[in-house]
């Protein structure tokens, strides 16, 4: 399984801008979904995902 975990953090790195887009994306919809009451902790949600993937993050 360490296998597949590692080719999933390499595909997460070389399509970083694309993950990135789909988070903000999913953010964006969530909040719509919520009438926006939930703005701030879908943006941190949001954020601390990105900051987990991707060249622009902190990858584990």
């Amino acid at each position: 399984m360490g296998k597949l975990l590692d080719k999933a953090k390499e595909l997460l790195n070389k399509h970083d801008d694309k993950v990135d887009k789909g988070l903000d994306m999913a953010g964006q919809q969530a909040d719509r979904r919520t009438d926006q009451k939930y703005t701030e902790h879908i943006d941190k949600g949001v954020q601390a995902a990105k900051d987990r993937t991707g060249e622009s993050g902190t990858t584990r």
